[in-house]
Protein backbone atom coordinates (compact mmCIF):
# COMPACT_ATOMS: atom_id res chain seq x y z
CA UNK A 1 0.00 0.00 0.00
CA UNK A 2 2.84 2.32 0.68
CA UNK A 3 4.47 1.90 -2.66
CA UNK A 4 1.15 2.24 -4.28
CA UNK A 5 1.22 5.96 -2.48
CA UNK A 6 4.64 6.75 -3.17
CA UNK A 7 4.11 5.87 -6.91
CA UNK A 8 1.26 8.01 -6.92
CA UNK A 9 3.10 10.97 -4.94
CA UNK A 10 6.27 10.46 -7.41
CA UNK A 11 4.07 10.52 -10.59
CA UNK A 12 2.14 13.90 -9.29
CA UNK A 13 5.37 15.50 -8.21
CA UNK A 14 6.64 14.89 -11.91
CA UNK A 15 3.88 16.19 -13.09
CA UNK A 16 3.40 19.11 -11.35
CA UNK A 17 7.01 20.05 -12.49
CA UNK A 18 6.46 19.42 -15.89
CA UNK A 19 3.62 22.01 -15.64
CA UNK A 20 5.77 24.60 -14.03
CA UNK A 21 8.71 23.95 -16.88
CA UNK A 22 5.66 24.52 -19.30
CA UNK A 23 4.69 27.64 -17.73
CA UNK A 24 8.17 28.95 -17.68
CA UNK A 25 8.92 28.11 -20.98
CA UNK A 26 5.55 29.60 -22.44
CA UNK A 27 6.00 32.95 -20.29
CA UNK A 28 9.29 33.19 -20.39
CA UNK A 29 11.30 31.89 -23.23
CA UNK A 30 8.34 32.04 -25.71
CA UNK A 31 6.67 35.13 -24.22
CA UNK A 32 8.35 37.27 -26.96
CA UNK A 33 7.55 35.07 -29.87
CA UNK A 34 3.96 35.28 -28.69
CA UNK A 35 3.59 39.19 -28.41
CA UNK A 36 4.60 39.65 -31.76
CA UNK A 37 2.61 36.89 -33.41
CA UNK A 38 0.28 38.10 -35.91
CA UNK A 39 -2.37 36.18 -34.69
CA UNK A 40 -2.04 37.57 -31.26
CA UNK A 41 -5.34 39.51 -31.25
CA UNK A 42 -5.35 40.97 -27.63
CA UNK A 43 -1.84 42.61 -28.44
CA UNK A 44 -3.45 44.30 -31.22
CA UNK A 45 -5.98 45.38 -28.81
CA UNK A 46 -4.20 45.97 -26.02
CA UNK A 47 -2.47 49.25 -28.68
CA UNK A 48 -5.86 50.69 -28.31
CA UNK A 49 -6.73 50.28 -24.68
CA UNK A 50 -4.16 53.00 -22.74
CA UNK A 51 -4.82 57.10 -23.38
CA UNK A 52 -1.49 58.04 -25.10
CA UNK A 53 -0.21 61.36 -23.93
CA UNK A 54 -0.48 64.13 -26.22
CA UNK A 55 2.39 65.41 -28.45
CA UNK A 56 2.17 69.05 -28.18
CA UNK A 57 4.35 72.14 -29.75
CA UNK A 58 4.27 76.25 -28.24
CA UNK A 59 0.78 75.45 -26.98
CA UNK A 60 -0.61 73.49 -29.90
CA UNK A 61 -1.78 70.17 -30.08
CA UNK A 62 -0.06 67.77 -32.68
CA UNK A 63 -0.74 64.75 -31.78
CA UNK A 64 -3.69 63.50 -29.71
CA UNK A 65 -6.15 60.30 -28.21
CA UNK A 66 -9.23 60.94 -29.05
CA UNK A 67 -12.08 58.19 -26.91
CA UNK A 68 -14.16 56.26 -29.05
CA UNK A 69 -16.53 54.33 -26.92
CA UNK A 70 -15.74 51.20 -28.50
CA UNK A 71 -14.48 48.18 -26.06
CA UNK A 72 -12.19 47.02 -28.94
CA UNK A 73 -10.27 50.20 -29.77
CA UNK A 74 -11.02 52.80 -26.93
CA UNK A 75 -8.56 55.28 -28.27
CA UNK A 76 -7.81 56.47 -31.70
CA UNK A 77 -4.86 59.01 -32.90
CA UNK A 78 -5.75 62.16 -34.62
CA UNK A 79 -3.46 64.70 -35.58
CA UNK A 80 -4.19 68.27 -36.13
CA UNK A 81 -2.51 69.75 -39.16
CA UNK A 82 -1.17 66.52 -39.96
CA UNK A 83 0.49 66.88 -42.92
CA UNK A 84 2.32 69.84 -41.85
CA UNK A 85 3.63 67.99 -38.57
CA UNK A 86 3.89 64.27 -39.75
CA UNK A 87 7.88 64.21 -40.12
CA UNK A 88 8.20 65.52 -36.63
CA UNK A 89 4.92 63.19 -35.24
CA UNK A 90 5.44 60.04 -37.36
CA UNK A 91 2.22 58.19 -37.21
CA UNK A 92 1.04 55.13 -34.74
CA UNK A 93 -0.13 52.31 -36.85
CA UNK A 94 -1.55 48.87 -36.02
CA UNK A 95 1.67 47.04 -35.78
CA UNK A 96 4.22 49.72 -35.47
CA UNK A 97 4.95 54.08 -35.06
CA UNK A 98 7.34 56.40 -36.09
CA UNK A 99 9.23 59.61 -35.39
CA UNK A 100 7.97 60.55 -32.23
CA UNK A 101 5.44 58.31 -31.75
CA UNK A 102 7.91 55.70 -31.56
CA UNK A 103 11.35 57.70 -30.34
CA UNK A 104 8.78 58.32 -27.37
CA UNK A 105 6.63 55.48 -27.52
CA UNK A 106 6.88 53.89 -23.68
CA UNK A 107 6.03 57.73 -22.31
CA UNK A 108 3.24 58.22 -24.21
CA UNK A 109 1.73 54.72 -23.97
CA UNK A 110 2.30 55.26 -20.18
CA UNK A 111 4.70 51.96 -19.95
CA UNK A 112 7.93 53.80 -19.20
CA UNK A 113 9.77 53.48 -15.27
CA UNK A 114 9.44 57.03 -15.28
CA UNK A 115 5.66 56.76 -15.05
CA UNK A 116 6.23 53.91 -12.24
CA UNK A 117 5.30 56.75 -9.45
CA UNK A 118 2.18 58.09 -11.45
CA UNK A 119 1.22 54.63 -12.28
CA UNK A 120 1.04 54.02 -8.64
CA UNK A 121 -0.89 56.86 -7.72
CA UNK A 122 -3.75 55.95 -10.40
CA UNK A 123 -3.91 52.33 -9.28
CA UNK A 124 -4.34 53.16 -5.75
CA UNK A 125 -6.67 55.75 -7.02
CA UNK A 126 -8.49 53.46 -9.49
CA UNK A 127 -8.07 55.70 -12.30
CA UNK A 128 -6.84 54.23 -15.51
CA UNK A 129 -3.97 54.44 -17.02
CA UNK A 130 -2.54 57.71 -19.23
CA UNK A 131 0.50 57.93 -20.91
CA UNK A 132 2.76 61.07 -20.69
CA UNK A 133 2.55 63.92 -22.53
CA UNK A 134 5.46 65.35 -25.14
CA UNK A 135 6.02 68.64 -25.48
CA UNK A 136 8.43 69.47 -28.94
CA UNK A 137 10.73 72.61 -29.41
CA UNK A 138 8.98 73.21 -32.65
CA UNK A 139 7.73 76.95 -33.26
CA UNK A 140 4.40 76.74 -34.78
CA UNK A 141 4.80 80.14 -36.60
CA UNK A 142 8.53 78.59 -38.01
CA UNK A 143 7.13 75.43 -38.93
CA UNK A 144 4.25 77.18 -41.17
CA UNK A 145 6.29 79.45 -42.43
CA UNK A 146 8.39 76.59 -43.76
CA UNK A 147 6.09 74.35 -44.71
CA UNK A 148 4.28 76.88 -46.95
CA UNK A 149 7.34 78.56 -48.36
CA UNK A 150 8.53 75.40 -49.48
CA UNK A 151 5.21 74.17 -50.79
CA UNK A 152 5.75 77.00 -53.13
CA UNK A 153 8.82 76.40 -54.68
CA UNK A 154 6.94 73.23 -56.32
CA UNK A 155 9.51 71.06 -55.32
CA UNK A 156 10.76 67.99 -53.30
CA UNK A 157 13.23 69.63 -49.82
CA UNK A 158 13.47 70.04 -46.58
CA UNK A 159 13.88 72.70 -44.10
CA UNK A 160 15.48 72.86 -40.46
CA UNK A 161 15.49 75.83 -38.22
CA UNK A 162 17.48 75.89 -34.58
CA UNK A 163 17.76 77.88 -31.43
CA UNK A 164 21.83 78.76 -32.00
CA UNK A 165 22.00 79.09 -28.19
CA UNK A 166 20.39 76.13 -27.34
CA UNK A 167 20.28 73.53 -30.32
CA UNK A 168 16.38 73.15 -29.69
CA UNK A 169 14.80 72.80 -33.37
CA UNK A 170 12.28 75.31 -33.94
CA UNK A 171 11.02 73.69 -37.37
CA UNK A 172 11.53 70.64 -39.43
CA UNK A 173 9.74 70.27 -42.70
CA UNK A 174 10.26 67.75 -45.49
CA UNK A 175 7.95 67.48 -49.04
CA UNK A 176 6.78 65.91 -50.15
CA UNK A 177 4.30 64.82 -46.96
CA UNK A 178 2.36 62.85 -46.22
CA UNK A 179 -1.55 62.10 -43.22
CA UNK A 180 -0.11 60.29 -40.40
CA UNK A 181 -3.74 59.78 -39.76
CA UNK A 182 -4.69 57.52 -42.66
CA UNK A 183 -2.04 55.16 -41.13
CA UNK A 184 -3.15 55.48 -37.30
CA UNK A 185 -6.36 53.70 -38.10
CA UNK A 186 -7.23 50.17 -36.80
CA UNK A 187 -8.22 48.19 -39.92
CA UNK A 188 -4.82 46.79 -40.62
CA UNK A 189 -5.80 45.87 -44.05
CA UNK A 190 -6.85 49.67 -44.90
CA UNK A 191 -3.56 50.90 -42.91
CA UNK A 192 -1.43 48.34 -44.71
CA UNK A 193 -2.22 49.10 -48.10
CA UNK A 194 -2.08 53.08 -47.73
CA UNK A 195 1.24 52.37 -46.29
CA UNK A 196 2.35 50.50 -48.91
CA UNK A 197 1.24 53.46 -51.53
CA UNK A 198 2.81 55.45 -49.70
CA UNK A 199 6.29 53.71 -49.72
CA UNK A 200 6.22 52.71 -53.18
CA UNK A 201 5.60 56.20 -54.44
CA UNK A 202 8.75 57.89 -56.15
CA UNK A 203 8.33 60.90 -54.32
CA UNK A 204 9.12 59.22 -50.85
CA UNK A 205 7.23 61.14 -49.16
CA UNK A 206 7.64 58.89 -46.06
CA UNK A 207 11.22 60.18 -45.70
CA UNK A 208 12.19 62.79 -43.23
CA UNK A 209 14.46 64.39 -46.18
CA UNK A 210 15.55 66.88 -43.15
CA UNK A 211 17.57 64.42 -41.02
CA UNK A 212 17.63 60.73 -42.69
CA UNK A 213 18.84 62.33 -46.26
CA UNK A 214 21.95 63.40 -47.09
CA UNK A 215 22.87 65.07 -50.08
CA UNK A 216 26.10 67.49 -51.67
CA UNK A 217 25.89 70.69 -50.10
CA UNK A 218 27.68 72.41 -52.68
CA UNK A 219 28.87 76.37 -52.07
CA UNK A 220 27.20 76.30 -48.59
CA UNK A 221 30.29 73.99 -47.62
CA UNK A 222 32.60 76.96 -48.48
CA UNK A 223 32.23 78.43 -44.87
CA UNK A 224 33.25 74.99 -43.41
CA UNK A 225 36.50 75.11 -45.69
CA UNK A 226 36.69 79.26 -44.90
CA UNK A 227 36.46 78.33 -41.17
CA UNK A 228 39.28 75.44 -41.54
CA UNK A 229 41.72 78.06 -43.27
CA UNK A 230 40.86 80.77 -40.73
CA UNK A 231 41.75 78.23 -37.97
CA UNK A 232 45.45 77.16 -39.70
CA UNK A 233 45.95 80.55 -39.05
CA UNK A 234 44.82 83.30 -36.89
CA UNK A 235 46.83 86.26 -38.36
CA UNK A 236 44.10 85.64 -41.53
CA UNK A 237 41.00 87.18 -41.52
CA UNK A 238 37.82 88.53 -44.28
CA UNK A 239 40.47 90.68 -45.97
CA UNK A 240 43.32 88.22 -46.25
CA UNK A 241 44.40 87.80 -50.28
CA UNK A 242 43.57 84.08 -51.81
CA UNK A 243 44.56 83.38 -55.75
CA UNK A 244 41.28 82.79 -57.49
CA UNK A 245 42.12 81.94 -60.86
CA UNK A 246 39.38 81.09 -63.65
CA UNK A 247 40.09 77.68 -63.53
CA UNK A 248 41.85 75.88 -61.17
CA UNK A 249 44.38 72.76 -62.51
CA UNK A 250 43.56 69.46 -60.60
CA UNK A 251 46.70 67.08 -59.88
CA UNK A 252 47.26 64.43 -61.94
CA UNK A 253 44.03 65.09 -63.95
CA UNK A 254 43.75 66.91 -67.46
CA UNK A 255 40.98 68.56 -66.24
CA UNK A 256 40.56 71.92 -64.56
CA UNK A 257 38.15 73.45 -61.67
CA UNK A 258 35.88 76.26 -62.83
CA UNK A 259 34.15 78.92 -61.27
CA UNK A 260 30.20 79.18 -61.61
CA UNK A 261 29.71 79.23 -65.11
CA UNK A 262 33.23 79.58 -65.97
CA UNK A 263 33.15 83.26 -64.85
CA UNK A 264 36.31 84.89 -63.62
CA UNK A 265 36.60 85.52 -59.94
CA UNK A 266 37.39 89.27 -59.79
CA UNK A 267 41.58 89.85 -60.98
CA UNK A 268 42.16 86.56 -59.98
CA UNK A 269 43.35 87.71 -56.86
CA UNK A 270 41.11 88.45 -54.13
CA UNK A 271 40.03 88.86 -50.62
CA UNK A 272 38.67 86.44 -48.55
CA UNK A 273 35.28 87.63 -48.38
CA UNK A 274 34.95 88.55 -51.98
CA UNK A 275 35.40 84.59 -52.58
CA UNK A 276 32.30 83.93 -50.29
CA UNK A 277 30.67 86.79 -51.31
CA UNK A 278 31.20 85.55 -55.31
CA UNK A 279 31.09 82.11 -54.11
CA UNK A 280 33.93 81.32 -56.58
CA UNK A 281 35.20 77.60 -57.25
CA UNK A 282 38.83 78.25 -57.40
CA UNK A 283 39.96 79.88 -54.10
CA UNK A 284 38.12 77.22 -52.22
CA UNK A 285 39.36 75.07 -53.98
CA UNK A 286 43.02 75.74 -54.04
CA UNK A 287 42.52 75.54 -50.24
CA UNK A 288 41.21 72.14 -49.83
CA UNK A 289 44.44 71.06 -51.10
CA UNK A 290 46.82 73.34 -49.52
CA UNK A 291 45.03 72.53 -46.00
CA UNK A 292 44.58 68.75 -47.12
CA UNK A 293 42.42 66.14 -46.33
CA UNK A 294 42.85 65.17 -42.70
CA UNK A 295 43.21 69.25 -41.61
CA UNK A 296 39.56 69.28 -43.85
CA UNK A 297 38.17 66.22 -42.22
CA UNK A 298 38.94 67.83 -38.62
CA UNK A 299 36.95 71.06 -39.04
CA UNK A 300 34.42 69.21 -40.65
CA UNK A 301 34.24 66.79 -37.68
CA UNK A 302 34.57 69.84 -35.27
CA UNK A 303 31.05 70.91 -36.32
CA UNK A 304 29.48 67.79 -35.92
CA UNK A 305 29.94 65.23 -39.15
CA UNK A 306 30.12 61.95 -38.63
CA UNK A 307 27.96 62.16 -34.93
CA UNK A 308 25.69 60.07 -34.28
CA UNK A 309 23.48 61.88 -33.45
CA UNK A 310 19.45 61.24 -32.15
CA UNK A 311 16.64 64.28 -31.97
CA UNK A 312 15.86 61.71 -30.51
CA UNK A 313 14.70 60.41 -33.89
CA UNK A 314 18.29 58.67 -35.20
CA UNK A 315 20.01 61.12 -38.13
CA UNK A 316 22.48 59.94 -41.06
CA UNK A 317 25.18 60.85 -40.57
CA UNK A 318 27.18 63.14 -42.62
CA UNK A 319 30.05 62.73 -44.46
CA UNK A 320 33.42 64.70 -45.94
CA UNK A 321 33.92 61.41 -48.08
CA UNK A 322 37.20 59.17 -48.02
CA UNK A 323 40.65 60.14 -48.11
CA UNK A 324 41.36 59.91 -51.89
CA UNK A 325 43.92 62.36 -53.96
CA UNK A 326 44.13 65.96 -54.11
CA UNK A 327 41.70 66.60 -56.73
CA UNK A 328 39.10 64.98 -54.94
CA UNK A 329 39.68 67.01 -51.72
CA UNK A 330 39.68 70.52 -53.71
CA UNK A 331 36.11 68.79 -55.43
CA UNK A 332 35.35 68.29 -52.08
CA UNK A 333 35.97 71.37 -50.53
CA UNK A 334 33.81 72.95 -52.35
CA UNK A 335 30.96 71.07 -51.69
CA UNK A 336 31.16 68.48 -54.29
CA UNK A 337 32.34 64.65 -54.75
CA UNK A 338 31.78 62.08 -52.15
CA UNK A 339 30.55 65.40 -49.65
CA UNK A 340 27.56 64.31 -48.34
CA UNK A 341 25.38 66.50 -46.10
CA UNK A 342 22.22 66.30 -44.06
CA UNK A 343 20.04 69.49 -43.90
CA UNK A 344 20.64 69.36 -40.40
CA UNK A 345 23.95 69.23 -40.13
CA UNK A 346 24.17 72.16 -42.65
CA UNK A 347 21.97 74.02 -40.16
CA UNK A 348 24.01 72.95 -37.32
CA UNK A 349 26.98 74.92 -39.32
CA UNK A 350 25.19 78.21 -39.53
CA UNK A 351 24.36 77.74 -35.96
CA UNK A 352 28.00 76.88 -34.52
CA UNK A 353 29.43 80.43 -36.42
CA UNK A 354 26.55 81.87 -35.04
CA UNK A 355 26.58 80.63 -31.49
CA UNK A 356 30.65 82.56 -31.11
CA UNK A 357 31.75 78.77 -32.71
CA UNK A 358 29.94 76.75 -30.48
CA UNK A 359 27.95 73.98 -31.78
CA UNK A 360 24.82 72.71 -29.55
CA UNK A 361 23.18 69.06 -29.26
CA UNK A 362 20.47 69.50 -31.30
CA UNK A 363 17.08 68.14 -30.04
CA UNK A 364 13.04 67.82 -30.21
CA UNK A 365 11.87 67.19 -26.92
CA UNK A 366 11.25 70.01 -24.56
CA UNK A 367 9.63 68.82 -22.14
CA UNK A 368 7.25 65.52 -20.42
CA UNK A 369 4.81 65.74 -18.63
CA UNK A 370 2.77 63.23 -16.94
CA UNK A 371 -1.04 63.04 -17.19
CA UNK A 372 -1.82 65.60 -14.27
CA UNK A 373 0.88 68.30 -15.79
CA UNK A 374 3.78 67.33 -13.61
CA UNK A 375 7.51 67.92 -14.74
CA UNK A 376 8.94 64.29 -15.42
CA UNK A 377 11.39 65.59 -17.64
CA UNK A 378 13.14 68.58 -18.92
CA UNK A 379 15.27 69.66 -21.66
CA UNK A 380 18.24 70.45 -20.77
CA UNK A 381 20.97 71.95 -23.64
CA UNK A 382 24.48 70.32 -23.82
CA UNK A 383 27.29 71.41 -26.02
CA UNK A 384 28.58 69.09 -28.75
CA UNK A 385 31.30 70.59 -29.74
CA UNK A 386 33.85 74.18 -30.16
CA UNK A 387 33.59 73.98 -34.26
CA UNK A 388 36.22 77.53 -34.20
CA UNK A 389 37.70 79.91 -31.84
CA UNK A 390 35.31 82.76 -30.99
CA UNK A 391 37.64 84.98 -32.63
CA UNK A 392 37.22 82.84 -36.22
CA UNK A 393 33.52 82.68 -35.54
CA UNK A 394 33.44 86.50 -35.36
CA UNK A 395 35.24 86.51 -38.89
CA UNK A 396 33.24 84.28 -40.47
CA UNK A 397 29.85 86.16 -39.48
CA UNK A 398 31.20 89.60 -40.88
CA UNK A 399 31.63 87.24 -44.34
CA UNK A 400 28.73 85.73 -43.94
CA UNK A 401 27.01 88.82 -43.53
CA UNK A 402 28.46 90.66 -46.54
CA UNK A 403 26.92 87.15 -48.76
CA UNK A 404 23.26 89.24 -47.40
CA UNK A 405 24.50 92.36 -48.15
CA UNK A 406 26.56 92.00 -50.98
CA UNK A 407 26.55 89.06 -52.52
CA UNK A 408 24.61 85.99 -54.11
CA UNK A 409 21.89 85.81 -51.05
CA UNK A 410 20.65 89.45 -51.37
CA UNK A 411 16.82 88.03 -51.31
CA UNK A 412 17.50 86.66 -47.84
CA UNK A 413 17.72 90.44 -46.27
CA UNK A 414 15.35 91.56 -43.97
CA UNK A 415 14.60 94.90 -43.53
CA UNK A 416 16.42 96.01 -39.78
CA UNK A 417 17.58 93.00 -39.43
CA UNK A 418 21.44 92.05 -40.19
CA UNK A 419 21.65 88.49 -41.55
CA UNK A 420 24.40 86.41 -42.15
CA UNK A 421 24.32 83.24 -44.96
CA UNK A 422 25.86 81.25 -47.75
CA UNK A 423 24.18 80.08 -50.88
CA UNK A 424 24.88 76.86 -53.22
CA UNK A 425 24.26 74.69 -56.00
CA UNK A 426 24.85 71.20 -55.82
CA UNK A 427 25.48 69.43 -58.79
CA UNK A 428 24.14 65.82 -58.96
CA UNK A 429 24.95 62.53 -60.24
CA UNK A 430 22.34 60.98 -61.83
CA UNK A 431 21.42 63.50 -64.42
CA UNK A 432 18.99 65.74 -62.75
CA UNK A 433 19.29 69.51 -62.05
CA UNK A 434 21.52 71.02 -59.25
CA UNK A 435 19.93 71.48 -55.79
CA UNK A 436 19.47 74.81 -54.54
CA UNK A 437 20.86 74.88 -50.97
CA UNK A 438 21.00 77.84 -47.92
CA UNK A 439 22.26 78.45 -44.62
CA UNK A 440 21.34 81.44 -42.41
CA UNK A 441 21.24 82.96 -39.42
CA UNK A 442 19.82 86.82 -38.06
CA UNK A 443 19.82 88.56 -36.37
CA UNK A 444 23.92 88.82 -36.70
CA UNK A 445 24.82 90.33 -33.40
CA UNK A 446 22.58 88.65 -31.58
CA UNK A 447 21.04 85.02 -33.29
CA UNK A 448 17.95 83.85 -32.25
CA UNK A 449 17.47 81.06 -35.32
CA UNK A 450 19.74 79.42 -37.76
CA UNK A 451 18.38 77.96 -40.87
CA UNK A 452 19.39 75.28 -43.28
CA UNK A 453 17.05 74.74 -46.81
CA UNK A 454 17.76 72.67 -49.14
CA UNK A 455 15.21 72.71 -52.73
CA UNK A 456 15.90 69.29 -54.64
CA UNK A 457 16.46 70.27 -58.23
CA UNK A 458 15.62 73.66 -57.28
CA UNK A 459 18.21 75.26 -59.53
CA UNK A 460 16.90 74.24 -63.23
CA UNK A 461 17.29 77.75 -64.41
CA UNK A 462 20.11 78.96 -66.44
CA UNK A 463 22.43 81.99 -65.12
CA UNK A 464 21.78 83.61 -61.81
CA UNK A 465 18.51 81.87 -61.14
CA UNK A 466 20.22 78.70 -60.89
CA UNK A 467 21.85 79.43 -57.45
CA UNK A 468 20.52 78.80 -54.33
CA UNK A 469 19.83 82.51 -53.66
CA UNK A 470 16.80 82.98 -55.77
CA UNK A 471 15.35 79.46 -55.01
CA UNK A 472 16.34 78.64 -51.27
CA UNK A 473 17.18 81.76 -49.74
CA UNK A 474 13.65 83.68 -49.82
CA UNK A 475 12.08 80.16 -47.83
CA UNK A 476 14.40 80.67 -45.18
CA UNK A 477 13.93 84.46 -44.71
CA UNK A 478 10.43 83.81 -44.43
CA UNK A 479 11.29 80.87 -41.68
CA UNK A 480 13.69 83.77 -39.86
CA UNK A 481 11.07 86.36 -40.15
CA UNK A 482 8.20 84.17 -38.32
CA UNK A 483 10.65 83.39 -35.51
CA UNK A 484 12.02 87.23 -35.30
CA UNK A 485 8.32 88.68 -35.24
CA UNK A 486 6.85 86.36 -32.45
Amino acid sequence: MNGTLKRVAVAALAMFALLMVNVNWLQAVKADEYVSDARNRRNFFDRYAIERGRITAGGKVLAESVDTGDNNFRFIRKYPDAKLYAHVTGFFSPESASAIEAAENKLLDGSSADLLLRRSIDLFTGEPTKGANVDLTIDPKAQKAAYDALRQSGKRGAVVALDPKTGGILAMVSLPTYDPTELSGTDKGTVFKRYDELAKDKSQPLLNRAIAQTYPPGSTFKVVTAAAYLEDDSSRGPETTVQAPQRLPLPNTNISLPNYGGAACGSGQVTLTYALERSCNTPFGAIGMELGYDKMREQTEKFGMGEQIGVPMSVAQSDFGPKEDQAAVAMASIGQRSNRMTPLQMAMVAAGIANDGTVMKPYLVNKITDSKGDTIEEADPDELSEAVSSETAAKLREMMVSVVSNGTANLAQIPGVEVGGKTGTAETTDGRPPHAWFISFAPADNPKVAVAVIVESGAAKVGAEATGGHTAAPIARAVMEAVLNK
